[in-house]
């Protein structure tokens, strides 16, 4: 069990980092819960499946993870970059883009992960749940520091910041720069 909820913790390192910058957009708390809930979604139906479609899949995404999640958060802080600089208001002030656009991108690790698992004999029952729950927690939790950091910074965009930092994550994504969780 410790070896999930490990591997559950590590996996869902890059959804708490990208809350973290999300955080920047000073989402409301139930607007977090509810983001928060959709990557859960995602990160757990990932590896279920990776453990039903087994090794095959593993090798074919496995390889390509890092490009699909470099396109969508590349994507996604183009937009609120562009939106930003364009009006005044924030760029996704109900982060409707964000639980739209991000899951997917950030999950795709978890269905080689899934793979993995299923090919050690571990249960779909437990780990997928198991995965989406701990990626809920610590995107909330990412949520409240990025929005709390936020808070400190009266005087900047932190919409343009966010839109940055996303695209700064998909540059180092795609160069080869490790982030935390990675």
């Amino acid at each position: 069990m410790f070896a999930l909820l490990s591997l559950g913790f590590t996996l869902s390192l890059d959804n708490f980092r990208t809350s973290i910058v999300l955080g920047g957009l000073k989402p409301t708390l139930l607007r977090s819960v509810k983001t928060s809930a959709i990557f859960g979604l995602w990160d757990g139906v990932a590896p279920l499946v990776g453990i039903l479609v087994g090794h095959y899949l593993s090798d074919k995404i496995s390889s390509t993870a890092d490009i699909i999640a470099a396109i969508g958060l590349g994507l996604y802080g183009l937009f609120v970059v562009v939106r930003s600089l364009l009006t005044s208001e924030h760029a996704d002030p109900d982060l409707r883009f964000a639980t739209r656009g991000l899951p997917l991108p950030l999950s795709v690790d978890n269905v080689a992960a899934g793979a993995a698992l299923g090919i050690a004999g571990f249960s779909p029952w437990i780990a997928p749940p198991l995965f989406g729950l701990i990626t809920f927690l610590m995107s909330v939790a990412g949520h409240q520091i990025g929005r709390t950091a936020a808070h400190f910074m009266p005087r900047i965009r932190t919409d343009l910041l966010t839109g940055l930092a996303f695209v700064a994550m998909a540059v180092f994504l795609v160069i080869g720069i490790n982030l935390p969780g990675d």
